[in-house]
């Protein structure tokens, strides 16, 4: 069941879990947008202990060699994932090296807010919204990659607030409510063209002290029956 006409949360369910011949994440190319997080670092250690290849893209090439040294076998890349055209560039040189990629997990983000409807300050919503920009751009390069991959996966991290939000989370909540329309709508896309394939919201109020078990459930969605996570909202 899915959630793309409401926002319910799901949560994964036995009936789907794939059979056991499928390979799960072992062998994919999963690039990480926003890798230099805590976040992002509980990520890349998850899937390359689970046989993947990761792409870790971040802006501050200091905080991608401390992500390398931590998690050895990473593959690192400085990228501005607002510019649209440097996405494509990335693409290309990904292409190039290691072919299309198999997953897509999205974690560039940030909070900002405070103030009340009155101070939701232009400068906060600049930031945020250039969140909502990343994944419209790597979404839309990387598209297609998911759609040709034997086991394509979107992921994004939502908030509680998109459901409950609050006067001085307002330009935070908007941002999230945009994310998640963006998401829904690449599950409708991957389920009319890509049925092998999925795009998957996970749920919090916040990331930290969840960073783990972030990395565990994405690990997960490989191991899982797109037709049953696609479109959904799981609480994390």
């Amino acid at each position: 069941m899915t959630d793309q006409e409401g926002s319910t949360p799901a949560r994964f369910s036995p009936e789907g879990t794939a059979p056991a011949s499928a390979t799960g994440v072992a062998g994919r190319l999963v690039l990480i947008a926003g890798a230099t997080s805590a976040s992002g670092e509980a990520v890349a250690r998850a899937l390359t202990t689970a046989g993947a290849t990761v792409l870790a893209v971040g802006t501050r090439q200091e905080a991608l060699d401390a992500l390398a040294e931590a998690v050895p076998g990473v593959d690192t890349r400085a990228c501005d994932l607002a510019d649209r055209d440097a996405v494509a560039e990335l693409a290309m040189r990904i292409h190039l090296k290691f072919g299309r990629v198999d997953g897509l997990v999205h974690l560039v983000g940030g909070w900002r807010g405070g103030g009340g409807i009155a101070g939701q300050s232009d400068a906060d919503w600049e930031f945020l919204e250039r969140g909502f920009q990343t994944l419209r751009n790597t979404t839309r390069i990387f598209y297609d990659d998911l759609v040709a991959s034997p086991a394509g996966r979107l992921v994004t991290v939502s908030s509680t607030a998109v459901d409950r939000p609050y006067a001085g989370g307002a330009n935070y909540a908007a941002a999230k409510a945009a994310a998640d329309a963006w998401t829904r709508a690449v599950a409708h896309g991957l389920g009319k063209e890509a049925p092998q394939s999925a795009a998957v919201e996970f749920v919090v109020k916040t990331l930290a002290g969840l960073e783990e078990r972030l990395g565990d459930e994405v690990v997960r969605l490989w191991r899982t029956d797109p037709s049953s996570i696609n479109g959904t909202r799981l609480p994390l």
